[in-house]
């Protein structure tokens, strides 16, 4: 186990010039031989992930085969927005902004999330902002439920735990937002003939974090098969914007400012990504343990909660269910 730890660092590295190579033309096999389709459209977000599968397409299909679309709403980074013009301007693609607040009010998105913000924070009102997190779960005591983080405008904050029924409301009401977002995607990939690009990284595709016919649904998802570090290491060398590649990742869904650590992998994504190659290829928790800076019942505790998301993650991937198979006509 001493090679693990002596190499844990460099255990997932990426040969980027190989690895974009063969990324390269399995898109330009996917996208125009299997799909048939005349470019890609993605969504870019500002963050590592959207911008890599941009830097991506564009070396594959052409820059004038690439649209980038921002889809800000409300609760959105002003960030966002600059950064993913930014990724557009550096590769000279086509882009398209448009705000999603109206049709989300529309549907009563932000109506339905408040009424279940207000079963635990009866105060909560225009104002007010908030975020929902999970605790840290290596210690024994610690369980997996989520709390409300509210910040009063008086800059006042409380966190209070979520009840099932206040979780369910809030988390049904936001994904309006991701089911939108995937809604204008397709408007434009069926205008253009292109086909959606989705952006998932392997820790996200394998632990469910997307929402079904929301972010996850996408015609080819050119980086699912990559750790987040890779993810990261793929970025510099196609030279996507530094200050992409320092930030945060973030869920941008919530109006306070939330890490993705907080809301779903209660662990720094480079210690998920560890943890996630040790249980894929049958590293045991004693062995990892010192690799990753944690104790053997930690690791233990995290590979319980990586197989509990699979489980979740099974619905979220499943296709619709037949009562019977159809034979291929």
């Amino acid at each position: 186990m001493s090679s693990l730890c002596s190499t844990a660092p460099d255990i997932l590295r990426l040969d980027c010039a190989r690895e974009t190579e063969k990324i390269v033309r399995s898109l330009r096999d996917i996208v125009f031989r299997q799909l048939r389709r005349k470019g890609a459209v993605i969504g870019v977000s500002g963050g590592i992930d959207s911008s890599v599968v941009a830097f991506l397409c564009a070396r594959a299909l052409g820059r004038d085969r690439v649209l980038a679309l921002f889809t800000p709403e409300a609760d959105s980074s002003p960030d966002s927005l600059r950064l993913g013009r930014a990724v557009a301007e550096a590769l000279n693609v086509a882009s398209v902004s448009e705000d999603i607040s109206a049709i989300l009010r529309a549907a009563r998105c932000y109506e339905r999330r408040d009424e279940a913000v207000r079963l635990v924070s009866p105060e909560y009102s225009d104002g007010y902002k908030f975020k929902m997190v999970l605790p840290g779960l290596l210690e024994p005591n610690q369980y997996s439920i989520f709390s409300l983080v509210v910040r009063a405008p008086d800059g006042g904050t409380k966190t209070v735990r979520l009840t099932a029924e206040a979780y369910l409301g809030i988390v049904s009401a936001t994904n309006f937002k991701q089911r939108t977002r995937k809604m204008i995607e397709y408007y434009h990939a069926d205008r253009l003939q292109y086909a959606v690009a989705g952006t998932p990284n392997r820790l996200e595709y394998d632990q469910g974090f997307f929402v079904k016919h929301g972010d996850g649904s996408a015609d080819f998802k050119p980086i699912a098969h990559l750790y987040k570090s890779q993810v990261y290491e793929l970025a510099a060398y196609l030279g996507v914007p530094e200050e992409i590649q320092r930030r945060p990742p973030t869920t941008d869904t919530y109006s306070l400012e939330q890490s993705q650590e907080e809301f779903y992998f209660t662990l720094p994504l480079e210690k998920m990504d560890l943890c996630l190659y040790g249980i894929n290829t049958g590293v045991s928790a004693a062995d990892l343990a010192p690799a990753v800076g944690m104790r053997e019942a930690q690791v233990e505790r995290v590979y319980r909660m990586i197989e509990a998301k699979r489980k979740v993650a099974k619905y979220l991937h499943a296709s619709p269910v037949l009562v019977q198979q159809i034979d291929k006509v």
